[in-house]
């Protein structure tokens, strides 16, 4: 007979070893009790509730699909903030970059009414003169107080009244400059779109309001003068006004008096007062901030004593101690003709002359 294990009709042939042995690998543990998804009712239930023999028990992994829905619910929101962030990012649109206006300019030479005063001592002439209470160089040039305005903060207000100065010091105080033998310090400090404008000025000087090399700094003829001191007396006065949200505008108005000589003479050569009037008007973008840059938008300029009879476009051709302005002057003016007015010249008063 089989055992208690064993089918009625015993092992089948070719079974290997018995009933248990089939099975032997399977182990059923608590464990794997715990998660069927069938659950018997007892004898106890099937009588007071007539319910069938098993029952479905609940999903043990509710937990996990909660899970899984919150972190679907994190990639959506993740997903949603990226594309709000790609709409409205917060560097907002990129400026459009408005163009540069070209420099408007006026040089007007002030002729002497008789021969230029003259002097053998610089300091006598200067103590002499208007400028007797002026300073001297960049001292003259003094910062007023930086004030914020609506849409500029007081540190730019400050970078654009220094980057003035920085400019009238290289174009009206710098010795190499004022010789003709370099442009270099004032051209380095120029808004880039203004640079062909600029080399134009010295490569083919022009009396026509755009393209005198004198409207855009102060220059000697090297051959007729150079300075007989160093000591530039100079006197005038910065302000910084916001003209829209985008730009800051600085006027500058100063006088710069220099003590010349004829090119080449001794020490005991006699020495003139040569004077400059500069009225510049500077304009400022956010990039000419950060840059340490100008737009020069107009430049006023009134010096002598000169002769009206030459030509003040390329260098200043100063008139020295003894000298009279020569007979003659610009061409005849058009008032019908459009364009730029351009044969300009005025009359130097005696009381801006020294009275040595």
């Amino acid at each position: 007979m089989g055992g208690p294990g064993d089918p009625p009709e015993g092992t089948p042939e070719g079974a290997p070893g018995g009933g248990e042995d089939e099975y032997r690998s399977v182990v059923f543990d608590e464990s794997f009790v715990r998660a069927a998804r069938l659950q018997e009712y007892s004898a106890q239930e099937r009588m007071t509730d007539h319910a069938p023999a098993v029952r479905r028990r609940p999903h043990l992994y509710r937990g996990l699909s909660r899970q899984a829905l919150i972190l679907v619910v994190l990639i959506a929101v993740a997903f949603g903030t990226a594309i709000y962030m790609g709409v409205r990012h917060p560097y907002g649109a990129p400026r459009v970059r408005e163009a540069v206006a070209p420099l408007r300019m006026t040089v007007i030479p002030l002729a002497p009414q008789g021969k230029v005063p003259g002097a053998s001592d610089a300091e006598r002439l200067y103590d002499h003169s208007p400028a007797a209470q002026f300073s001297v160089g960049a001292e003259g040039i003094p910062l007023p107080a930086s004030r914020r305005t609506e849409h500029f903060s007081e540190s730019q207000v400050l970078t654009a009244l220094t980057t003035a100065k920085d400019y009238l010091v290289s174009s009206s105080l710098d010795p190499e400059v004022l010789d003709g033998s370099q442009i270099r310090p004032a051209r380095m400090l120029l808004n880039p779109d203004q640079l062909d404008q600029f080399d134009q000025s010295f490569q083919h000087p022009a009396a026509d309001g755009r393209h005198a090399a004198t409207g855009w700094l102060v220059r000697f003829d090297p051959t007729r003068a150079q300075l007989a001191d160093q000591k530039i007396r100079v006197q005038g006065s910065l302000q910084a006004v916001e003209t829209n949200s985008a730009t800051l505008e600085v006027t500058a108005d100063h006088t710069f008096v220099y003590a010349l000589k004829p090119t080449g003479s001794g020490d005991k050569a006699r020495v003139s007062l040569f004077t400059v009037r500069r009225e510049l008007t500077f304009r400022f973008g956010q990039d000419d901030l950060r840059l340490h840059q100008v737009q020069l938008a107009v430049s006023s300029v009134q010096a002598g004593p000169l002769s009206c009879a030459e030509d003040s476009a390329s260098h200043l051709r100063p008139l020295l101690a003894g000298q009279t302005a020569k007979a003659g002057g610009p061409a005849g003016t058009d008032p019908y003709a459009t364009g730029t007015v351009t044969a300009l010249c005025g009359t130097l008063a005696t009381t801006a002359q020294p009275t040595p």
